[in-house]
């Protein structure tokens, strides 16, 4: 006699492999996704994936004060998301994790009217 399949049973034999990782993997993760998930700081991100910009360019574009700006990249530098380098008295930021430029094609294609084609 032929053994009966049932869906359930479809879908634990499709479970059988869980992804690595655990919710502890993840508390990283969700403490710099957290500090991400603000306007400015993204649009930030946003400037800094096509070039360098001092605290005055990028608090400028953003409609903030400099010592506001400057919180939002100390922020961002807590994650290892930024880079600075001193030239003179000016101070450049770049995007030090690679993977934010991955990230933020996903948001602009999702969020941004007309998707990510500035890059």
């Amino acid at each position: 006699m032929a053994e009966k399949t049932t869906d359930n049973q479809k879908i634990d034999d499709q479970k059988l492999e869980k992804p690595p990782g655990s919710v502890d993997t993840f508390v990283e993760a969700a403490e710099c996704l957290k500090t991400l998930a603000h306007p400015v700081r993204l649009r930030v991100v946003q400037l800094l994936l096509h070039g360098r910009y001092t605290v005055g360019e990028i608090a400028e574009d953003c409609g903030i004060p400099d010592n506001v700006a400057s919180e939002h990249l100390r922020l961002l530098q807590r994650c290892r998301f930024l880079d600075s380098e001193r030239e003179g008295r000016f101070v450049y930021y770049t995007v030090a994790e690679p993977h934010l430029e991955k990230l933020m094609a996903c948001i602009e294609g999702r969020f941004l009217p007309c998707g990510a084609n500035s890059r």
